[in-house]
């Protein structure tokens, strides 16, 4: 679960940083909110989650 709570916090911030400096309207901001409320409520949720999870792992096992 605290992968989870990260990742939405980091998309977060990424938006408001999008909406600060790259010119996202606060009204595309919503609408890109109201589409993964949508997506997470419908079939396609738990393949988006398992491929989220892996991408996650895979940068996890990256050694810098």
């Amino acid at each position: 679960m605290p992968m989870t709570i990260s990742a939405a916090v980091l998309m977060l911030v990424i938006v408001v940083v999008m909406i600060r400096r790259s010119g996202l309207k606060l009204s595309h901001a919503v609408v890109c909110a109201l589409l993964g409320f949508y997506l997470a409520s419908s079939s396609i949720a738990p393949s988006i989650q398992q491929v989220t999870s892996n991408v996650a792992g895979m940068i996890n096992g990256l050694k810098l």
